[in-house]
């Protein structure tokens, strides 16, 4: 296990995710790939997606970090498996295992998105990274934010967008956050839909926050370091 993850960040984060990850995380031990890579490739899971996981497993395996504010919390830790999929579907794995018993899995898409799968696939953010900085965001918004209000089902949708902007570093896809002028607010749409559950629609509005409380001195655009 690893404690001190000061110098151990995959890169391509923003500044705010770099610091929730070295402040807040910690790097378990898990396996590799290789050692799965002969059984999996005898059960005709193709090389480049077996490639893919070890990729994954390389950059985020055994990576431990708070839980998330929905979906139960997210997975428990990222580890690489299961593979699943087809030619012409494309190949799925999984990307950690659930905190909770939760009716869907949490997986990594054919083009690298970090999604649920609960029998039709849902992608949240274009990528892990996308979840990671979502977290952060959620973990610094929480802190900075005089007034949090939650909003549910079809209430969400009387939320007025108009005047704010997308938070590009989140890289949203059914999960979305937006900046306004002195708020920002987190949409998850993923179980609502994943599930046919519109009920499940969830809005998070942080409200009185100042400028480094908006950013924590990301510029435009969700530059990254690294």
């Amino acid at each position: 296990m690893n404690l001190n993850l000061f110098n151990d960040v995959p890169d391509g984060l923003t500044q705010r995710a770099r610091s929730f990850v070295r402040a807040h995380g910690v790097k378990v031990d898990v396996g590799t790939v290789e050692e799965h890579r002969q059984w999996w490739l005898e059960r005709d899971i193709p090389a480049t997606v077996i490639g893919r996981m070890a990729a994954f497993q390389e950059r985020w395996g055994g990576l431990v970090l708070p839980p998330a504010s929905e979906y139960d919390g997210g997975p428990r830790y990222f580890a690489a498996d299961s593979p699943e999929g087809s030619a012409s579907e494309g190949w799925w794995f999984e990307a950690g295992m659930q905190r909770t018993a939760v009716p869907y899995s949490f997986m990594i898409g054919p083009s690298g998105e970090f999604g649920i799968h609960a029998g039709q696939w849902l992608p949240l953010h274009a990528t892990v990274e996308g979840w990671v900085e979502s977290l952060a965001l959620t973990h610094h918004a929480s802190m900075w934010a005089k007034k949090i209000v939650k909003v549910t089902g079809d209430e969400v949708d009387g939320i007025v967008l108009d005047e704010f902007e997308p938070v590009h570093e989140v890289l949203g896809m059914a999960d979305t956050w937006w900046r306004g002028a002195d708020s920002l607010v987190a949409i998850y749409s993923g179980e609502a839909e994943a599930l046919s559950f519109p009920r499940g629609r969830t809005a998070l509005i942080y409200s009185g926050l100042d400028e480094w409380g908006l950013r924590a001195g990301v510029k435009d655009g969700g530059s990254r370091e690294g």
